[in-house]
């Protein structure tokens, strides 16, 4: 890894998924495509919680895919769409799945107000693909070993009784701005009940 330190590697892997991002002809434009800087924070909160050792291999993959002429991100959205056939049919994504499917129904219960804005679990809509669809496209992109790195990642994890979707949203909600995700539920909350009103 020459010294590269974790900071410069998610800025590698966010630099590389950008332009793959960018160059996706969706059928939807999606909203982080006019907001680089947006994408590049939701990514950078995920990756907060990942292993080096999955960061290092993922960055792998998308350096592979670059020099292979094949766009990740491209299949995911064409994956999510249900426009290809399964790309890969590991044993670790369902696990991986079922983990942080968990996770989300425990912060959905914990933070009502937050989740409401955010994509719904498991139900596809017509408006919105669920976080299930959402989560199953992008691992199928993975490489046979990052899905074994990322699935010991959240094992290890789930052994020390830690909820990763937690610390994601931990540092989205003080990249918002928030002291913690309570705050930034209390007042999503608020601004609720003044609609309601």
């Amino acid at each position: 890894m020459g010294g590269m330190s974790r900071k410069d590697l998610i800025s590698e892997i966010l630099d590389r998924e950008l332009k793959m991002f960018l160059d996706v002809k969706a059928r939807e434009k999606a909203s982080c495509q006019e907001r680089p800087k947006d994408f590049r924070f939701y990514r950078s909160c995920m990756y907060s919680v990942w292993s080096l050792e999955s960061l290092i291999s993922y960055r792998d993959d998308l350096e592979r895919a670059g020099t292979e002429d094949r766009n990740l991100v491209m299949l995911k959205y064409a994956r999510m769409e249900n426009q290809i056939p399964p790309l890969n049919n590991s044993e670790f994504i369902s696990k991986i799945v079922d983990i942080e499917i968990a996770w989300s129904k425990e912060l959905a219960q914990r933070y009502p107000h937050i989740h409401k804005r955010g994509r719904p679990i498991e139900e596809d809509r017509p408006q919105s693909v669920s976080t299930k669809t959402y989560l199953q496209g992008e691992l199928e992109t993975y490489s046979e070993k990052t899905l074994a790195l990322y699935h010991d990642n959240l094992r290890k994890s789930l052994a020390r009784g830690e909820n990763l979707a937690l610390k994601i949203l931990e540092a989205m909600a003080e990249g918002a701005g928030y002291a913690s995700p309570e705050e930034a539920e209390e007042q999503l909350a608020r601004e609720d009940s003044l609609e309601n009103m």
